[in-house]
């Protein structure tokens, strides 16, 4: 043999114990490989698995936060129209705060007003109580007078009765003198004069005798007593009435009659009514004066 054939030969002897310690290491090593590999297979079915079960949970969370986003956009939808309803309700609250807070004052000062006038009237209504009792203390006294008066007409109208009856008789001689005058001048063939009627007719009132000076006293009528022919009036003594003084009655600018003083007071003074007119008699409030 050759050295070649021989070099060849330890070479591939060598070669093949190379090749066999490879091949067993390679042997060991695959079932190693084997057991790492269907460990990783077996983690990577088991990742995959929790893979799906994560996406599968991550849906569900994903599914859950956007019903929960839905919910939550719903809310907050619904509590911006609240809101918006509440400011609408805090304007309409606040015009009508404002309103009131208006009416307020005006009731203020109509109460303000109310109790002023409300003062004023007490005062005028105690005023008017004291004027009343004044009024009603000064009505006694009138009523008190007043009787007095009446009393004084009454002694007054029987002395005019008196004097009536009087002036009766005294008519009644003067006609007997009258017929006995009479058939004295026939005798002589002489007659009187037509004889003035002894009822004074109605005409333009005249100055009564005796004549009034001319002091043109002016009052009013305050009591008629038609019956009696008597009237009593507004002024007296204290006013210069005198008895036997005539005043003339007037309605405007109309003639009423005449009175005949019989009676003076210091502030009212009572006579006899004359020349009166059935159609307007005279009455309480008419104007007496001495001069027309």
């Amino acid at each position: 043999m050759s050295t070649l054939t021989k070099i060849l030969m330890v070479l591939l002897t060598i070669a093949s114990i190379f090749l066999c310690g490879i091949m067993v290491t390679y042997v060991s090593n695959a079932d190693n490989f084997k057991q790492k590999y269907n460990k990783v297979y077996a983690d990577l079915q088991n990742a995959i698995q929790q893979r799906r079960g994560v996406e599968t949970q991550l849906k569900e969370e994903i599914d859950k936060a956007n019903q929960q986003s839905k919910d939550l956009n719903n809310k907050i939808a619904l509590f911006d129209k609240q809101i918006r309803q509440l400011e609408a309700d805090l304007d309409t609250a606040e015009r009508e705060k404002a309103q009131l807070l208006q009416r307020v004052d005006e009731f203020a000062a109509k109460v303000e007003t109310f109790t002023k006038t409300n003062e004023d009237q007490t005062s005028l209504a105690q005023n008017a109580f004291t004027a009343w009792k004044n009024a009603e203390a000064a009505l006694t006294k009138e009523q008190s007078q007043h009787k007095e008066t009446a009393r004084l007409l009454l002694e007054k109208m029987a002395t005019i009765n008196t004097l009536q009856d009087k002036n009766k008789g005294l008519l009644e001689e003067t006609a007997e003198l009258q017929t006995r005058l009479d058939q004295y001048l026939n005798r002589y063939g002489k007659t009187l004069a037509p004889a003035e009627p002894v009822t004074a007719i109605k005409a333009k009132a005249k100055p009564a005798l005796p004549p009034t000076r001319d002091i043109s006293l002016k009052g009013q009528i305050t009591i008629v007593d038609l019956k009696n022919k008597m009237a009593e009036i507004s002024i007296g003594t204290a006013h210069g009435v005198r008895e036997n003084m005539t005043f003339h009655v007037t309605r405007g600018d109309q003639f009423i009659c005449d009175i005949q003083i019989l009676d003076s007071e210091p502030e009212k003074a009572v006579g006899i009514l004359e020349l009166l007119n059935p159609e307007m008699p005279p009455r309480a409030g008419d104007n007496v004066t001495t001069n027309l």
